[in-house]
Parts: structure tokens; sequence; C-alpha cells
């Protein structure tokens, strides 16, 4: 099996590559920067535009999976400018590749595993959701992932297999939300966010790794949960994270008029709610190695003290 990857060079691409690196499994990569591209056995990059629909058809060569991860950062001032940016490089990068997989003449392509966001769940407290899930957010969140799975849905009209992984809040130390939590907590500032009782659904960046590559090994169809099996509230996250970097909590919570004020509308990314399932993904036979956030967070942080990658860490 040889692997096309779309946005291996970011936090969860690097960590799939390693994983389908230990097992054996030769990775195509594609990347917006030339200068980025380079050529190994296991590794071979090619470029690709798909604001203006360039890519290089050579990039299909051999490849029986495509993984997409494709897309401009949320994690940023919603603007009109970048709202516009964050929803068209989902759709330009599918649409690109689904044009350019149609033109290579590749037929050896099983499945094509993209990645979506729980953020499509509406912001609820009390609810607990599934993917059989039919209510949608009615923000920006909501537009931009229903968009983003339809149109990766679009794949199977060309006879692939199409997965769809939601991811939640991904605990890595080496970026994502995580090392932004922790600061102000290793600072001795650190604080629930608005009430904290909003439920965030995680998961460790290991684990998220090791899910892209099982749905692909088995060709798995449908959309997925990418998260651990036991939500926690913010409030819990924060003082787990707190206990972990032997830290005291003594600030009050920080209100979320405030981050309202100071983000905007992504202000939403911090104080939404979203209790999601795994059940599905668990049915399959996919098994997690991260079950409850106090051994996560120990994992990642005893690692880093210790120097060991924890995106390898046993």
């Amino acid at each position: 099996m040889k692997v096309l990857i779309t946005g291996a060079t970011g936090l969860v691409g690097q960590a799939i590559v390693e994983v389908l690196n230990r097992r054996g499994i030769p990775v195509n990569y594609l990347t917006t920067s030339k200068g980025k591209i380079t050529s190994s056995e296991d590794f071979q990059g090619y470029y690709w535009n798909p604001s203006k629909a360039e890519i290089d058809l050579d990039c299909f060569k051999d490849v029986q999976a495509i993984i997409n991860l494709a897309g401009t950062s949320i994690a940023k001032r919603w603007t009109p400018q970048h709202r516009k940016k964050v929803l068209s490089s989902r759709l330009d990068s599918l649409r690109t590749l689904k044009k350019g997989l149609g033109d290579s003449g590749n037929k050896e392509v099983e499945c094509l595993v993209s990645a979506s966001a729980i953020g499509i769940y509406p912001d609820s407290k009390c609810d607990y959701y599934e993917e059989s899930e039919t209510k949608l957010d009615d923000g920006f969140l909501g537009e931009v992932v229903s968009k983003w799975e339809a149109e990766a849905g679009t794949f199977e009209k060309l006879g692939v297999d199409v997965a769809k992984i939601r991811i939640g809040l991904v605990l890595s130390r080496d970026g994502g939300a995580l090392p932004k939590m922790a600061l102000p907590v290793k600072n001795f500032i650190g604080a629930p966010i608005g009430s904290g009782d909003q439920w965030q659904s995680w998961i460790h960046i290991e684990d998220l790794a090791q899910m892209f590559a099982f749905a692909v090994e088995n060709n798995l169809q449908g959309t997925y949960n990418g998260v651990a099996p036991n939500p926690v509230t913010n409030t819990k996250l924060t003082k787990e994270l707190a206990r972990v970097l032997d830290r005291p909590l003594w600030m009050p919570n920080v209100p979320a008029f405030v981050l309202k004020v100071v983000l905007g509308k992504m202000s939403t990314l911090l104080l939404a709610s979203q209790r999601v399932s795994n059940k599905k993904i668990e049915e399959e036979g996919f098994a997690f190695q991260y079950t409850n956030v106090c051994q996560a967070l120990k994992s990642i942080y005893t690692s880093e003290e210790e120097g060991v990658p924890a995106s390898v860490e046993a």
C-alpha cells in the first residue's frame, strides 16, 4: 500500500506519517511550497496549488488510499476574509484532488479518509452526539463542516469509499490548543473558561493518527467521531492540566464576555459545548490507547520532561 496525504506537514499529518512509517507504508504528500518537496523511498513530495486547481498528477502513482487534511486553520479571528479562506481552502483542496485523481488514470485508489470536525454539532451541555445526529450547528462552523463533508462525499462518484473523521480537541504538546491552554497554567494564571461547564470532547494525537491509519487499512465508509471515550468539562480539563503540571489554580474563571470582546465570534471555539460519542469507531474494532484525560495529559507532559516525543511514547 502507498498513501497520498494532503496536510502531511501539519500537526496531525506529521503524526499520521509517523504511524504509517512504523507500519512500513510509504507516503506521497502534497505541498503548496516547492521548497518543502523532499524525495525518499518512503516519503515523496509533490507540488499543488488548490486555489488555482494545480496538481502534479505523478502524486497518484501507485497510490491506493488518500488522506485529506488540507485546510486553512480556523483558529484565527473570523474576519469576512478569513471565513472565506477557511471554507474555500477546504473545498478547493477536495475539488483539485478529485479532478487530479480522475485525470491521472489511477484506478487503484480504494478509499479517501477526510478530516472533518465535531464543530458540526450544535452547542449543548445536555445532548450526547452520535454520528447519526441530524441537527447542525447554525453558525459558521456548522456551515464549513457540512459543506466540507459534502464535498468529500463526491469522491464516491469515482468509485472511491469515503470516510470522514470528525476531529475533537487534539491533545499534543507540539501544537494545537493544548500548549496555549498550558501556558497560563504554567505561569500560575490558569483558569477555566466561561462557566467551565462546557463539554470538551478530546483525543490524544497518537490515537487520532492511529485512527486515520485504521480507517485506511480497513477501507472504512461513512462518518466517525474522532474523540476519546470520556469527554470532560473545561473545568475538569483545566484542573487535570494544572495537576499534571504541578501548578495551583487560584484565578477566577475567564468571563465569556471577555473572550467575545477579544476574539469575536471565534470565541465559539472555546465556549461551545459538544459531548460526543465514539462508539461507532470502537464497534469497528478500533482500540484507544488513551481513554481518560488524566492518562493522556500525563503521557504528554511526562514524556516532555524525559525528552521522549509524545507521539511515539509506548
